[in-house]
C-alpha cells in the first residue's frame, strides 16, 4: 500500500512540475519590483511604481529577463551611466524548473558576477496569467550589497 500512495505521489510531483514547466513559457510584461530587506523585512519599490522590463522563457529552455527603473534618464556623463546600471537588471541563459523554482544557468548578465553562475528563484503563479518570481534573500549590487529578497511580479504579454 505504501508503495502505491509513494508512487501516486510522485506521479503528482511530476505532473505539478511538468505544469510549472509548461506555464512559465512566454513572453511576460513586468508588473512590479520590490526589495524585501532580510533584516527589517522593509519592502521597497526599488525601480519605481511604474518599471519596465520583460521575461521571455521558450519551450527550448532559453531565458531572458530585463528590468529598468520608470523615469531613467539618458545617460550624460559616467556618474549617470553608473546610475544606469544600478537601475536595471538584466540576464539571460538556459534555464530548467525543478520543485517550484526556476534556475537559470546564467550565460550573459548586467552584474558580471552572474555570469556562470545559476539564479535559483521560486515560482507562484495566480491563475494563468500573474507570475511570481522570488530570490532567496542574496547580497544585491544595486543596493550596496544589503541582503535583500527580489520579488517581482510578471503578467502574462498577450500582445
Amino acid at each position: 500500500m505504501r508503495s502505491i500512495l509513494f508512487c501516486a505521489l510522485l506521479l503528482l510531483g511530476n505532473a505539478a512540475h511538468a505544469a510549472d514547466k509548461d506555464r512559465i513559457i512566454g513572453t511576460w510584461k513586468l508588473v512590479a519590483v520590490t526589495y524585501e530587506d532580510a533584516a527589517t523585512k522593509e519592502r521597497t519599490p526599488v525601480l519605481g511604481d511604474s518599471p519596465r522590463g520583460y521575461q521571455i522563457a521558450t519551450p527550448e529552455g532559453r531565458w531572458l529577463a530585463l528590468v529598468t527603473a520608470n523615469g531613467r534618464p539618458v545617460p550624460k556623463t559616467d556618474e549617470d551611466r553608473a546610475k544606469a546600471l544600478r537601475s536595471m537588471i538584466a540576464y539571460s541563459g538556459r534555464y530548467r524548473v525543478e520543485d517550484n523554482k526556476v534556475i537559470t544557468k546564467v550565460e550573459v548578465a548586467w552584474n558580471e558576477a552572474w555570469v556562470g553562475g545559476e539564479q535559483v528563484r521560486f515560482l507562484r503563479f495566480e491563475g494563468d496569467d500573474v507570475l511570481n518570481i522570488e530570490s532567496p534573500p542574496m547580497p544585491h549590487p544595486n543596493v550596496d550589497n544589503k541582503t535583500v529578497k527580489v520579488i517581482v511580479t510578471w503578467a502574462r504579454d498577450k500582445s
